[in-house]
Formats: structure tokens, sequence, C-alpha cells
């Protein structure tokens, strides 16, 4: 009897401390970023209150090596082939992307996030990060070929979308500001 309960127990004992050490790798795991929008209310230390748009109060760590951007409203056309943007675009009716906004990013983040996924600024947004390969300008704005790693798109910019760059800002809080 003894000899059938030590080959099941050791078995039993492995499969047990596999269970047990993979629960320890997710709980280890390291937490998911997650975006928040709205106005900073105030800055502690380490900690800064967030007003979210949906009215929410979140309060947010800074870490210590944080880089704070400022915007600085462009032209349209001082987006040239060569320039990195992030354009945040909607689907139009005709199936075209439109933006909503358009980042030209500083050489130094040239590559940051290049790629074309789901964003969350408005409903059924997208967000993609490429290179402009092509600016063709029509009569109510321009049209981008951007290109990224795995592909590229058209994008429409109208005249009247909103074109910033990012500036390294002093780490000075005054309250509110958006995020």
């Amino acid at each position: 009897m003894s000899v059938q309960r030590a080959t099941f127990t050791r078995p039993l004992i492995a499969v047990a401390m596999v269970a047990v050490s993979t629960y320890c790798a997710f709980a280890q795991r390291a937490p998911v970023p997650t975006r928040v929008r709205g106005t900073i209310e105030s800055v502690n230390g380490d900690t800064m209150q967030v007003k979210s748009r949906s009215g929410e109060d979140v309060r947010l760590h800074i870490a210590s090596d944080v880089n704070v951007s400022g915007i600085t409203r462009i032209s349209l056309a001082d987006i040239k082939p060569g320039s990195f943007i992030g354009a945040t675009t909607v689907p139009g009716p005709d199936g075209s992307q439109n933006a909503v906004e358009v980042h030209v990013f500083p050489e130094s983040m040239r590559g940051t996030g290049e790629g074309s996924r789901p964003w969350d600024l408005k409903p059924n947004s997208s967000m993609t990060n490429a290179t402009v390969a092509e600016s063709v300008v029509g009569n109510d704005g321009h049209t981008l070929l951007v290109k990224y790693k795995d592909g590229e798109k058209k994008v429409f910019v109208a005249d009247n979308t909103p074109v910033v760059t990012l500036e390294l800002a002093p780490v000075v809080w005054t309250a509110p500001r958006w995020i």
C-alpha cells in the first residue's frame, strides 16, 4: 500500500508545485498601462490628482524619471515628407481615414509607438504613428500617405484639423492643465 501512495503522491506534489509557480508568475506581472484623459487638479510630491473626462477623481503615482511634454500648435504646411507623426483618425463615409488631430513628433521620438491601433479619443478612432511618405495638397486640406513597419495608410487632414508638435516642458506644475 505504501508503494501506491508514494507513486500517487510524487506526481501530485509535482503538479501542485507547477500550479503554485504559475500562480506566482502571474501575480508578479507588470501592471498594464492605462490612459487617463482629464485635467490635472494638483501635484503633491510623487502623486498627481486628475479629474477624468467622465468626472472621476483619479490619483496617479508619478515616477521619478517622468518626462513631461507640452504641445504647440503648428501649421498643416509644416508636415513634410519624412516627418514622423501620430494621426488620430476616424473612418469617413467613403472608408477614408479622416484625421481628428495630428501630432508631429520631434526627431528624438521617431519610431515611438510606430504602427496603427484602436484609440480612445472618439468612437471608432484609431492612432497611427508613422513616417509621412507623401503629402498632396488639395482644395480643403492635405492627403498624407504614411508608412509604418507593417503597412501604410492614406490620411486626409482638413484645413481645420488641429496640428501640434511636442516640446519638452519644464516640470513646473500649475493646476489645472489638460493632459
